[in-house]
């Protein structure tokens, strides 16, 4: 899973298929899915990203985050789907097939 910093979310998200996690690190759920991500971001055919959204607002704004833990799945750089909440591995990886 990759951390990201204001500079590069953009070069991060521009190339494959990606899943940014917008989270913070007082959400319960956020941490509930944090394994979960770390398990999926072991596929090599997947990019993961973690925003805190507390040090990154500017992005969580730009992308109208209103909840935590929001995934949002890119491709070549456009958003293609986007959920709320928390999700197990096998709906994450169900989801992700379906988008995709």
């Amino acid at each position: 899973m990759i951390n990201l910093t204001n500079e590069n979310f953009n070069e991060l998200i521009s190339q494959g298929v990606v899943l940014v996690d917008f989270s913070a690190s007082w959400c319960g759920p956020c941490r509930m899915l944090s394994p979960i991500l770390e398990e999926l971001s072991k596929d090599s055919t997947l990019k993961v990203i973690k925003v805190d959204v507390d040090l990154h607002n500017n992005l969580a704004q730009q992308y109208t985050i209103m909840s935590v833990p929001t995934l949002m799945l890119f491709k070549d750089g456009k958003t293609i789907s986007q959920k709320s909440g928390f999700m197990s591995l096998e709906d994450l990886q169900s989801w992700i097939k379906s988008s995709i």
